[in-house]
């Protein structure tokens, strides 16, 4: 047990600088390249509105799908492995105010800090990929206990 323990925190924390290191150092791919860029330093408060548009007006398919689901993604594995090593993130509300934090740390830095658009449903879709992987979390664990371990 102390063993997985382990293991799950050595993940974790690589998931972290991850994180940290695509959210903000990484190149972005998209909507910010910078001063001489669309984007810039930027920002955008309306809900659902670069949603639609990403979903309306991108000339190829795979755009709003890599981009929008690629926001649930990235907030999968926190919402799967912290519940893994913190009981307390194992309630919704938790996990909830957890994702939205974390992502709102996130898009003030990138406001902030670099040359990207801060953007309120990066906020959403981040917050809804944590409580995703919560759920996730919750199954593996309903699937684990209900596993039968043959000992030879």
């Amino acid at each position: 047990m102390r063993h997985q323990k382990a293991i799950l925190s050595i993940l974790f924390l690589i998931y972290i600088v991850a994180l940290f290191y695509v959210t903000l150092f990484a190149w972005n791919y998209g909507a910010s390249l910078g001063p001489a860029g669309p984007g810039g330093r930027n920002y955008n408060v309306i809900p659902f509105r670069s949603i639609y548009r990403i979903a309306v007006f991108s000339p190829q398919l795979s755009d709003p799908i890599r981009i929008l689901v690629g926001n649930v993604i990235l907030f999968l594995p926190l919402g799967f492995l912290l519940p893994a090593l913190w009981r307390k993130a194992q309630s919704f509300v938790v996990m909830l105010t957890i994702s939205f934090s974390v992502s709102f740390v996130i898009e003030t830095s990138q406001f902030l800090f670099t040359q990207r658009v801060a953007n309120v449903d990066d906020l959403i879709l981040n917050t809804l990929g944590g409580c995703i992987g919560l759920q996730l979390f919750f199954f593996v664990r309903w699937v684990k206990r209900r596993v039968v371990y043959i000992h030879t």
